[in-house]
Order: structure tokens, then C-alpha cells, then sequence
């Protein structure tokens, strides 16, 4: 089985921010257009329509840049790994299981050694005497 390919990035992980603010916008963003939805009067669809732009445009850029100054500030969405020296390790040990992986399967593969003298070795030995 190949192995899994990853890749480490240093600083803010940009899809986490993307997912969040998602997530973010639509629990607390939707209620909110809601309830500032009852202080105005929208008797199109055409008027609700821009009322939705209008506010859920604001509404999703302040929670993507604070979710942004968030993933900055605690290094989020990295995958829960406890910095640089841990996953250093985590991929050493991944190399080396790997590695492991790939000798053990080599081995499988190859003729075993046999211990008894071949007809070059046995002609040898037999000019030497």
C-alpha cells in the first residue's frame, strides 16, 4: 500500500479559517440577519434578497477576519499537533516505519541464501588443493 502523502505548512491554515468562518457564519450570522430582518419592513422577495446582501456580506467578512487574527494568534487549525519539534517526529517516525515497511517487503521478495558452496566455489577449492 503507498503511504499517504502530507504536507506541512508553516503559519495560518487557510481552509480551517475558510471552513470555520462557514460554520461560524451560518450558526451565528443567520440568526443575526434574522433579528435585524424584524426592524425593517421587506414586502418583495427582490427587497429581502438585497436585505440578505446587504447585511450577510458585512456579517461574513467580520467573522472571516476575526477567525483570520484568530488562526494567527493560537496557531489554530494546524491538526492539534503540538508544534514543530512534534511533528518533526511524527513524520521521523513515519519515515522509519515506512522504511521498515519497505525492507520487510524487499526481503519477502528476494531468493533466500543458501548455505552450501556453489560449483565455482567447490572448483576453487579444488585447484587450491
Amino acid at each position: 500500500m503507498q503511504p499517504v502523502e502530507r504536507a506541512e505548512y508553516e503559519g495560518v491554515d487557510y481552509a480551517w479559517v475558510m471552513q470555520t468562518t462557514f460554520v461560524v457564519t451560518i450558526l451565528v450570522g443567520s440568526p443575526a440577519a434574522a433579528l435585524l430582518s424584524t426592524l425593517v419592513t421587506l414586502e418583495t422577495w427582490g427587497a429581502r434578497a438585497a436585505f440578505a446582501v446587504r447585511v450577510g456580506a458585512p456579517i461574513w467578512f467580520v467573522t472571516a477576519v476575526a477567525v483570520a487574527l484568530y488562526a494567527r494568534r493560537a496557531e489554530a487549525g494546524d491538526g492539534g499537533s503540538g508544534g514543530d519539534a512534534d511533528a518533526s517526529a511524527e513524520r521521523d517516525a513515519d519515515a522509519d516505519a515506512s522504511a521498515e515497511r519497505d525492507a520487510d517487503a524487499d526481503a519477502g521478495d528476494a531468493e533466500p541464501e543458501s548455505t552450501e558452496p556453489t560449483d565455482e566455489q567447490t572448483d576453487e577449492e579444488e585447484k587450491i588443493d
